[in-house]
């Protein structure tokens, strides 16, 4: 697909973390600490300043499952079941097999915890599966810590922010002496990194187990069947470049990973609700923050980028 100019952000908004080099709001994501790495894929904390009557209609998707602290917005989802009212909340997401249409008013502020796959059966938490496209309160599903939402600090350092998860984090496994998830969902979700294109028939060969056992593995772990799992990696990782926060040098591969521009339109339309024109015109500023973490994630997990180093949609300087 062509490049087209993206829309930038509105100028009622102001991420705290700055944008990319296109406009794009960014915000301030992280590798977990090296303990938690085998259950914890990404922290991010994102604060946007707006009018108070400043209504923001976007979506999000994100192939893991968060824990999402909302700090300050008043946000709505609209679910699997149903339309959700988020106020000042520990919530609980479950991955998402497309675009969740999502509203907040005014400033924002949501800090998170994206949660690897079989991290969640690993630690005895909810299954997966049941939470496809759908949210609850963390209490809900065994995540709770009393208080913790009004113990951090919206407008704080975001590290002191992420020291205090991480060591309740850490708290959890430890006294839960909580086992790691399975090596084979690790190989899994490192394939739908590096080529969600590949067979996963060939992939069990490789693996040395029966299909069917990968299969009923990838179910449990990610909530959704793997030829699923690596189709959203495809429109992820595409849908990141269109909105300008992937590695520029990739657009040539991620774009042959469809047959052809109809086939590339009718992923788009399903999974996303839109063509990828529209996509690109439409300003999608928190759905962007949600693929530029995500893609940071990956090319640091394929090696492509150290962690810690500068983004190639980060602006220069």
């Amino acid at each position: 697909m062509a490049r087209q100019a993206r829309p930038g952000i509105d100028r009622a908004l102001i991420p705290r973390h700055g944008v990319s080099r296109d406009g794009q709001p960014l915000s301030y994501n992280r590798a977990p600490t090296a303990d938690l790495a085998p259950w914890v894929a990404r922290l991010y904390f994102t604060a946007v300043k707006a009018p108070a009557d400043y209504c923001l209609a976007c979506g999000l998707f994100n192939d893991t499952a968060f824990i999402r602290l909302q700090l300050a917005g008043d946000w709505t989802a609209e679910t699997a079941d149903g339309p959700r009212a988020l106020g000042r909340a520990a919530l609980f997401f479950g991955p998402q097999s497309r675009r969740m249409p999502i509203t907040v008013t005014g400033s924002f502020v949501s800090v998170g915890v994206s949660l690897r796959p079989g991290a969640c059966h690993a630690l005895g938490g909810p299954k997966v599966a049941d939470f496809v496209d759908r949210m609850a309160e963390c209490a809900d599903v065994g995540f709770s810590v009393p208080g913790l939402v009004d113990r951090l600090d919206g407008d704080g350092d975001p590290e002191a922010t992420f020291a205090a998860i991480e060591g309740l984090l850490r708290e959890r496994i430890v006294q839960g002496q909580a086992r790691q998830p399975d090596p084979l969902t690790a190989r899994f979700e490192a394939l739908a990194f590096a080529d969600p294109t590949a067979g996963i028939g060939q992939f069990a060969r490789e693996c040395g187990i029966d299909q069917r056992r990968l299969e009923r593995l990838v179910r449990r772990d990610f909530g959704m069947a793997p030829k699923q799992v690596l189709r959203r990696a495809r429109a992820l990782d595409m849908a990141s470049h269109l909105r300008g926060v992937a590695d520029a040098a990739e657009a040539d591969e991620l774009a042959l990973r469809y047959y052809d521009q109809s086939h590339l339109i009718h992923e788009f339309a399903e999974l996303f609700g839109m063509s990828p024109r529209q996509f690109v015109e439409t300003p999608q500023p928190i759905l962007t923050l949600a693929l530029e973490s995500r893609q940071a994630r990956r090319l640091e997990a394929i090696a492509r980028l150290a962690p810690g180093a500068k983004r190639p949609w980060e602006m220069l300087g």
